[in-house]
């Protein structure tokens, strides 16, 4: 690397703009803005490797640097200007192995690692964004901001509300975002949530507009913003920022606007969260760039592995990213065939319609279109956009149903009264085919497009299954098929898979049964929710299954689940594919004794159901 003489002219300026130096004043930057030193590298240089991430802060001016984590054909990511690498920000508290190169030629400031250190320590704001050396070490993998799961949101407003009426004028609001330092300002009305706008919305939808600052802001605003309440965890405003691509979510107590949260109260800039990675995915122009982008998944499993992050959680972030990229190829489908001709739903079906993937999932999907819907006119186009969206997902990593259960198939590219006439004959004529399509279609939810499409569909299916005893005993004993491993005198009986002596299927020995049965549930009950966790809970009000039943088998699933999650992370860690089937020689005797009374759980609750649709 090439040192410059001296910093860049608007050095100070620089640092008032960033999004984390922002937050220090005046004095605190001129008093620190010589800390930093300035480098030029060229392209493929490598700026730090190893244990010398640890040594000094990197932040990248311009050009872009390639981080590349330990092991062959690892995953990597860009850190582009205005990010951050190395001390206090390198992407896990084990950087052996670990290497930063220059991607092109690029410009870079530097802090040592005790300047960092005292830095955290004088401006306690800044480790909002950064983690001072010496309390960054960890569990490798480990994410400090994987706390939001048990965090609540109230913990994280800092400040009132920024207000406005809904006739404020965009000059107005221009200048109350500029007096006050904020990004957003909410827009309210009779003390009720009217509107939001942003500082993008003022750049792109007023100013390149060309729109008069007379003009009532109301026009440009984000009318009934999505939003979280106070009493709910902050790991709710991460999955709503990550699944809708915000980056403000206004804070409500009932129906009373009490403040505002943001991206970089929640997670930092450089990490595998979702919020960033969902962001990047977004940012996308090309096929090649999502792939780029869905490498990180993995890392993110191990991560919160590493964080102890619940089977739960994890299932939800991981599925976050799985929507993200359906959406973005969904967009530039769209933009590369044009604006669909009828109104359409994309679905997701299987796991990720549940929201409980993993890093190991393939793809479950399918299209419900508009009863417009005609095949000589809008075939060709409907068949290219999901071919599109299919490949896409394959590309990054989603290999294709081997069932063909996507949206590709024409089968399952159908306007809604066809999908209509699918479900009522799998009810009416419940044979075994049927039963198996079932267990994948029941299980729906909107990822893009029209809602109603799907929740008109959805209402009519359980109003035809609900009560319905002689489909549900057929579905009773189509989950009957899959039975937890124990032999005749309670022991785990495990099967030989390749070089395995001693595996148990942890998917379809024991996770799919307990998704069986909270399905039924649901089915019997009429009810609309999706995840297992959920239909439990909800079939556990309605009096479907003992609130105790409801608990074991949630406790059952998220021991099963989490025992899972860590197997697939030590594979990864090894780079090898990641699968479900676990050597009971991974587990200690506790473990094993807790997985087998997780099937016997399952074992029980399956046989009090056989029973009651005999």
């Amino acid at each position: 690397m090439t040192p410059l003489a001296s910093p860049p002219a608007d050095w100070l300026q620089t640092l008032q703009h960033h999004r984390a130096f922002q937050h220090l004043d005046a004095a605190a930057r001129q008093e620190w803005a010589p800390h930093f030193s300035h480098q030029q590298a060229q392209a493929g240089e490598v700026l730090a490797s190893g244990s010398a991430l640890r040594d000094r802060l990197g932040w990248v001016l311009s050009g872009r640097v390639w981080l590349q984590s330990p092991g062959e054909g690892a995953a990597g990511w860009m850190v582009g200007p205005g990010e951050f690498f190395g001390a206090g920000a390198a992407p896990f508290g084990d950087v052996d192995g670990w290497e930063a190169r220059a991607d092109d030629r690029a410009e870079l400031a530097f802090l040592t690692a005790s300047d960092l250190t005292a830095l955290c320590a004088a401006q306690p704001a800044l480790q909002m964004f950064l983690a001072a050396p010496q309390a960054s070490a960890g569990p490798r993998g480990a994410d400090p901001y994987l706390g939001l799961m048990t965090t609540p949101v109230q913990s994280l407003i800092k400040r009132p509300p920024v207000t406005l009426p809904p006739d404020a004028t965009i000059l107005a609001t221009a200048q109350t975002m500029r007096d006050h330092r904020v990004s957003s300002v909410l827009l309210i009305e009779r003390d009720h949530l009217f509107g939001l706008v942003t500082d993008r919305d003022l750049r792109n939808r007023a100013l390149a507009a060309g729109l008069d600052p007379g003009t009532p802001v109301h026009q440009i605003a984000t009318l009934a913003p999505l939003s979280v309440d106070i009493t709910r965890p902050a790991f709710e405003a991460l999955l709503l920022m990550a699944r809708h691509n915000i980056h403000h979510v206004p804070v409500l107590d009932g129906q009373r606007v009490v403040g505002m949260i943001t991206a970089t109260d929640l997670t930092e800039q450089l990490s595998t969260s979702a919020v960033y990675v969902a962001g990047d995915i977004h940012k996308q122009g090309s096929i090649e760039g999502l792939v780029q982008a869905a490498t990180r998944v993995k890392q993110i499993q191990r991560n919160l592995v590493a964080a102890d992050a619940s089977a739960y959680s994890t299932g939800q972030i991981v599925t976050a990213i799985t929507d993200a990229l359906t959406i973005r190829l969904l967009q530039l489908a769209e933009a590369r065939l044009g604006p669909a001709p009828i109104d359409y739903a994309w679905v997701a079906a299987g796991s990720q319609a549940r929201s409980e993937q993993t890093a190991r999932s393939d793809q479950d999907n399918s299209m419900i279109l508009d009863d417009r819907y005609d095949e000589a006119q809008h075939g060709a186009y409907f068949k290219a956009l999901a071919n599109f969206v299919n490949d896409g997902l394959d590309a990054c990593g989603y290999v294709y149903c081997p069932g063909e259960m996507m949206a590709r198939t024409d089968q399952w590219r159908q306007p809604q009264r066809r999908w209509a006439e699918y479900f009522q004959r799998w009810t009416d004529k419940p044979e075994p085919k049927a039963l198996m399509l079932t267990c994948v279609f029941f299980d729906l939810r909107l990822i893009y497009g029209r809602a109603s499409l799907l929740d008109d569909l959805r209402a009519e299916v359980l109003r035809s299954t609900r009560d319905n005893r002689i489909f549900l005993a057929y579905m009773v004993g189509n989950a009957l098929t899959h039975r937890p491993p124990l032999s005749m005198f309670g022991g785990i009986s495990t099967v030989r898979h390749g070089e395995l002596r001693d595996a148990v299927d942890l998917k379809h020995s024991g996770i799919v049964p307990i998704v069986d049965l909270a399905r039924i549930y649901a089915l019997a009950g009429g009810h609309a929710a999706v995840n297992t966790t959920d239909r439990l809970a909800v079939a556990a009000q309605s009096h479907e299954i003992s609130e105790q039943g409801a608990r074991d088998l949630r406790d059952a699933l998220e021991f099963l689940g989490t025992t899972r999650i860590r197997h697939q992370a030590r594979q990864i860690e090894k780079n090898l594919p990641a699968d479900n089937m676990l050597s009971l020689s991974e587990l200690s005797n506790f473990e094993r004794s807790q997985l087998k009374d997780a099937f016997g759980v399952v074992q029980t609750l399956q046989s009090v159901l056989a029973q009651r649709y005999r």
